[in-house]
């Protein structure tokens, strides 16, 4: 303590001891006693940062009145186990470390609201955290910069999410009910390795943000075969041109090259045949032809007329 409160207590001490030997209140060492101020009073702490390795606390607890914990740049491998006991934790920032693996009982954090892990090295997100107590609070996840294959389908279950990023990662494909998300509105899944997406994907909102953007190169070709304009090996590398060979165009009469999603589509082959041999034994002529689509506005307006069709 401060020689103040040192000297406080000293008289304090005497004053009790003069008390108890009958004096008189007059000669008593007391001081007069002042109101404390709002300031001086220690306010239980709501939010901590730390962003480096030599600023993590080893021996002591996180405060339990903690609503919001960051800490970046740490090289954690794993969860501490001492961040789950916060229970008025509702932002939890674990971006940019080495965490493998998460464990189950973050689901236990009943306030969690928004958790990101941007930045690790997980390669999975468990059922368990899917069918935890997360369903009702989380709304913003993200897991961007990661090692992840796949999302469980009990992801579905996390329906309060409004924003979820999973770029670069090494995703082949989206949940398959992604669409009962119903009150996504931020999605984010570049550089993954998706060709298609989900059928279940025509039935989120229709005023969600989606980002996919293209890298330099593929806006370059494009530009390039959109606008055509004369190339060849004498202007850019022989294997580009070789790229712009084999572009893909778009229902839309865009072209894509490198970055497309791909789906099938059914065709009657008398569109371009008077005679056609019968595609199967039920005598039928359609056949599964593959479409591109250089952007998820032409894939989204694609699902939209194919719906309407199959509704007439």
């Amino acid at each position: 303590c401060s020689p103040s409160d040192a000297n406080s207590l000293k008289n304090f001490l005497s004053a009790a001891r003069l008390a108890d030997r009958g004096s008189e209140t007059s000669s008593l060492p007391l001081s007069t006693l002042t109101p404390v101020r709002a300031r001086d009073v220690e306010q239980p702490k709501k939010k901590l940062t730390i962003q480096s390795k030599k600023d993590y606390p080893l021996t002591s607890n996180f405060p339990y009145s903690l609503e919001q914990l960051q800490v970046s740049w740490c090289k954690l491998t794993r969860v501490d186990m001492r961040m789950l006991s916060l229970k008025a934790l509702r932002i939890l920032d674990l971006s940019n470390n080495h965490i493998k693996k998460l464990p189950a009982t973050i689901g236990d954090l009943s306030c969690l609201s928004q958790l990101n892990l941007r930045n690790n090295q997980l390669e999975a997100f468990s059922e368990a955290l899917c069918l935890s107590t997360l369903q009702k609070t989380l709304q913003a996840l993200d897991l961007a910069h990661n090692r992840l294959r796949a999302l469980p389908p009990q992801f579905c279950q996390l329906r309060e999410l409004t924003s979820l990023k999973v770029d670069d990662n090494q995703l082949v494909c989206l949940p398959f009910h992604i669409g009962r998300l119903s009150k996504l509105r931020f999605l984010s899944a570049a550089h993954n390795q998706l060709s298609v997406l989900p059928m279940d994907f025509r039935k989120l909102n229709h005023t969600i943000k989606l980002t996919f953007p293209l890298p330099l190169q593929e806006i370059a070709f494009r530009a390039i075969a959109n606008q055509r304009i004369v190339f060849g090996p004498q202007l850019i590398p022989a294997h580009l041109c070789r790229d712009l060979d084999v572009a893909k165009t778009c229902c839309c009469g865009q072209v894509c090259i490198s970055l497309y999603i791909q789906s099938s589509v059914s065709m009657n082959l008398h569109q371009v045949s008077h005679t056609v041999v019968l595609v199967d034994d039920m005598g039928g002529t359609d056949a599964p032809v593959q479409q591109y689509f250089c952007s998820l506005t032409c894939y989204s307006h694609f699902l939209d007329s194919s719906l309407q069709r199959a509704s007439r």
